[in-house]
């Protein structure tokens, strides 16, 4: 089969990825430290580096199938498989692995993402099996600081909060959230709204509110920009590829947001 696109042709790369040429060969370097380069003995892949990361990105960004994405770029579809398999770990965001200082904010939200994969996921409020991937950003940078392991989309953000783990990488940071993280007592959460009969919330408190959901909407735009990839609209990859294929995501968009 005849290679359609290629890194060679950087023309093609914010066409088919969505991001710059200049972003696309900083992901390339950071999959090649992390060992995505071939070395030694065994079977030779048949595409380089930047092929197969160009590939596992316009995978990401289209959603198109391994028959089609193969077709692209001139393998079969067992090998377009294998790329994703092998250099989606390598291409994701690397967790948090210290405790954040006390004057860092963060901003914490779930978004629902529809799978294949009937073992990890549930029926969700958008009648679809989905899981809910739990996403921080940087209140100051608006950069994706972590995302959570996949939990079953029937369950709500406060469980999702600590199932995900996604608590664990926020220790030591504000933490800002909407109202359904309520039972994590780090998170900070907007004044509810009085039942009716009670007294009107003090001025004092909806002026809180209104710059609490002011900065809180910073994620939900990180969400929004995240979601410009269509794998997390329908996502076929099985067990940990939502969680590989979301922080991926995160990982380009910080790029893009940083070149």
């Amino acid at each position: 089969m005849e290679q359609v696109i290629s890194a060679d042709r950087p023309e093609w790369v914010p066409v088919f990825t969505g991001v710059s040429v200049r972003v696309f060969r900083k992901l390339v370097r950071i999959v090649a430290r992390r060992g995505g380069e071939q070395t030694g003995t065994g079977r030779r892949w048949g595409l380089s580096l930047a092929d197969r990361v160009l590939l596992v990105a316009v995978y990401y960004r289209t959603n198109l199938t391994f028959r089609q994405v193969a077709l692209l770029f001139g393998i079969s579809k067992s090998a377009a498989n294998r790329v994703v398999d092998h250099l989606a770990p390598l291409l994701a965001l690397a967790p948090v692995t210290r405790e954040h200082g006390p004057d860092t904010v963060l901003i914490v939200d779930g978004t629902l993402v529809p799978t294949h994969d009937r073992g990890m996921s549930a029926s969700s409020k958008n009648y679809r099996y989905s899981v809910t991937m739990q996403v921080v950003i940087d209140a100051n940078t608006r950069l994706v600081v972590a995302v959570g392991e996949p939990t079953p989309g029937n369950r709500n953000d406060c469980r999702a909060y600590t199932d995900s783990g996604v608590d664990e990488q926020c220790r030591g940071a504000n933490v800002l959230a909407d109202g359904g993280y309520q039972g994590n007592p780090g998170v900070i959460m907007p004044y509810r709204r009085p039942r009716k009969g009670q007294p009107p919330l003090p001025q004092w408190k909806e002026d809180l509110n209104t710059v609490h959901k002011s900065v809180r909407a910073r994620v939900e735009h990180a969400l929004a920009h995240m979601k410009s990839w269509n794998i997390l609209r329908n996502c076929r990859r099985t067990r940990d590829g939502v969680w590989h294929a979301t922080r991926g995501i995160a990982q380009m968009r910080n790029l893009s947001m940083t070149a």
